[in-house]
């Protein structure tokens, strides 16, 4: 029965994060039914991402000693509203208030579901449970966008985020059926959340995070423009190559869990050179469909590990704190989703769709001595007797 409410979370993260996510691959659609530019629309993952960064540690603050099951009722039921209120949107603003709503509800639903894998299942089975719980966040930030994608080619972008509307209803049904009640005697308050912050791991892993997902989002969030107007790919394609790129990314997702265990830093070095070749390259190549299929694999498969990686490296940075590792992880990534579709859109606006590509591949790049040069970080004295009991990055 405890699997039944693991995967109820599981699908509740896919949810919240797809819902994140889903206007890049609807961008140009939504844009021109509500009357704004490309760089505009990215304000629709700018937006959420902002309000994810800062709900996460208030949503766990204020959360204080509630039901967990209860607050994650709440969160997704105001997913459900946001996602049919985007449906029936009449126009931009309108659209925003959405978004904002929606922010919400990723910070605090990721910030808190991260952390439940241990109240649900027996403790042999918290790393599994753990791996399935992140697996709905890295599936989501590969396959959501493709989903939507081909939703809204198929029926519009409005069925799209109906879509979503409606699977959150059914991610609230499973929560209320499935989810045990999980009271919580002790809060969590704001001066814990900045405890982890004294380790050098983590804040190396906080520098990765910020570069790698702003790198990212700067030109993914522009990927629809740049395959349709630089590399000549026919509007009808482009879901079928977002598709692709997902389907790469669930496979990197699998590969980076299985790989990050064994060898972290390796396999985040790996990630990040992967994507800063792909990026940039997909303009340099210029029109041609076969090239960009290849790049698209590898920026799929690479990015479908950032996630199960990058948060591996938290927890391990601060194992005797997960909760506040998680919390910090959370506003991190959501914080660069925000920063990235905010410069990105500001740099296609200036210098076009293929700036972003270049900018993106150069921000991941500037990831590479944070993680290369971690080794030498030591972990502060009170911490590092429980650091050296739990994997750490290598």
């Amino acid at each position: 029965m405890y699997w039944l409410a693991v995967i109820s979370v599981s699908v509740g993260t896919f949810a919240v994060v797809t819902t994140e996510m889903l206007p890049v691959g609807l961008l140009s659609s939504i844009g021109a039914t509500l009357d704004v530019s490309d760089g505009r629309a990215g304000l629709m993952v700018t937006v959420p991402g902002l309000v994810a960064a800062f709900a996460a540690p208030a949503v766990t603050v204020a959360a204080g000693r509630l039901d967990r099951r209860l607050v994650l009722g709440v969160l997704i039921s105001l997913l459900a509203a946001a996602n049919l209120l985007a449906a029936l949107s009449p126009s931009f603003p309108v659209m925003l208030l959405a978004r904002v709503l929606s922010g919400v509800t990723v910070g605090g639903f990721w910030a808190i579901a991260v952390g439940l894998a241990v109240r649900l299942v027996p403790e042999r089975s918290v790393g599994t449970a753990t791996a399935m719980i992140f697996s709905g966040i890295s599936v989501a930030s590969v396959a959501g966008v493709p989903a939507g994608s081909l939703i809204g080619e198929v029926a519009g972008w409005r069925a799209a985020f109906t879509a979503m509307g409606i699977l959150s209803l059914a991610v609230l049904a499973a929560i209320a059926l499935l989810v045990p009640p999980l009271p919580t005697a002790q809060p969590i308050r704001f001066r814990q959340l900045t405890g982890p912050l004294g380790d050098p791991r983590l804040r190396a892993g906080l520098i990765t995070t910020a570069l790698v997902v702003t790198g990212h989002f700067a030109a993914y969030t522009y990927v629809t423009p740049v395959l349709r107007d630089v590399s000549g790919v026919a509007q009808g394609l482009i879901s079928a190559l977002l598709l692709v790129y997902g389907v790469a990314g669930v496979a990197g997702n699998f590969a980076a869990g299985w790989a990050a265990p064994r060898d972290l830093r390796g396999t985040l070095l790996t990630i990040i050179v992967l994507l800063a070749a792909a990026m940039p390259l997909i303009p340099a190549l210029g029109p041609g469909t076969a090239g960009v299929i290849a790049l698209l694999v590898v920026w799929g498969l690479a990015y479908g590990g950032v996630s199960v990686s990058l948060q591996t490296w938290m927890v391990s940075s601060a194992p005797q704190n997960p909760e506040a590792s998680s919390a910090l992880f959370v506003f991190a990534f959501n914080l660069a989703i925000a920063l990235g579709a905010l410069v990105g859109g500001l740099v296609v606006d200036a210098a076009g769709p293929s700036g972003a590509m270049w900018f993106g591949g150069l921000l991941a790049l500037a990831a590479l001595p944070a993680v290369a040069l971690s080794r030498r970080a030591k972990p502060p004295a009170n911490t590092a007797r429980t650091c050296a009991e739990s994997p750490s990055p290598r």
